[in-house]
């Protein structure tokens, strides 16, 4: 039997997001980057303040132009990109923009293509903790004003994208035909495992966050097709993290 989760939400947690340690300020703007490849290239294009363990990833304050700005990661799976964003939250972190990677599940997409995230639907069991789910599409979105500017950033530099509903899974190696299916029926484009959750923290937080998914792989089809290797992707990849730090830097700016 689960617990009715829906029930406990105006409940504080026991443990705070920072357990016993006291919390320092890291700004209002934090960038989230779930892959360790795009943590590496932003890293080499930054100046890094200070870099510190943040659980099992990196927490980096920047200086110069992005002071201001914070960036952790790498993260894999709902649960953990949740704590996470707790910490950031707790952290005085109250704009985040997740960057990340993601499969398609129709061929309306190709390895390389950008999507800014529109709605996720919830097939990971974190975002019950966080709201009541509807019953029949149970979903969470992203915060439409922040989205709406990084699209802007985005169109200013000449990056196509598109905004898609997205599917976020807990388990990679279960996406089965039938399940893909069933999720591009409901109008899922793409797949991932962190989104969903994430936009459920943030609205119950009531902080601003807005995702960029780059297409790394497809399961549209009969069979698997990973484009990892291909230069669309990594090319994808570079422009999408200049475009988000340079995002980062304005928002900075606008505080």
């Amino acid at each position: 039997m689960n617990y009715p989760t829906w029930s406990d939400l105006n409940n504080e947690s026991i443990v705070p997001p920072l357990g016993s340690y006291r919390s320092h300020d890291i700004g209002s703007v934090a960038v989230m980057i779930s892959c360790e490849p795009d943590l590496r290239f932003i890293k080499s294009n930054v100046a890094i303040a200070k870099a510190v363990p943040f659980f099992t990833s990196t927490l980096m304050t920047l200086n110069g132009s992005h002071k201001g700005a914070c960036i952790t990661g790498p993260f894999i799976g709902a649960p953990y990109a949740a704590m996470l964003l707790e910490s950031l939250i707790a952290k005085g972190a109250d704009k985040i923009v997740v960057v990340g990677w993601c499969g398609a599940v129709t061929d309306q997409f190709d390895v390389g293509d950008i999507i800014l995230p529109s709605m996720a639907i919830v097939d990971e069991g974190t975002s019950a903790n966080y709201k009541v789910l509807d019953k029949n599409m149970p979903h969470s979105i992203p915060d439409v004003a922040l989205t709406d500017q990084l699209a802007d950033q985005l169109t200013a530099e000449g990056i196509d994208f598109k905004r898609a509903t997205i599917w976020t899974t807990d388990a990679i190696y279960r996406e089965t035909h039938n399940k893909v299916a069933y999720f591009r029926q409901l109008g899922a484009r793409a797949v991932e495992m962190e989104c969903s959750a994430l936009f459920s923290v943030a609205e119950y937080r009531k902080v601003g966050i807005a995702g960029l998914l780059v297409v790394s792989d497809s399961v549209a089809s009969k069979d698997w097709d990973p484009g990892f290797r291909k230069k669309q992707f990594k090319r994808a990849r570079q422009n999408a993290c200049k475009s988000v730090m340079t995002f980062a830097k304005a928002l900075c700016e606008n505080e």
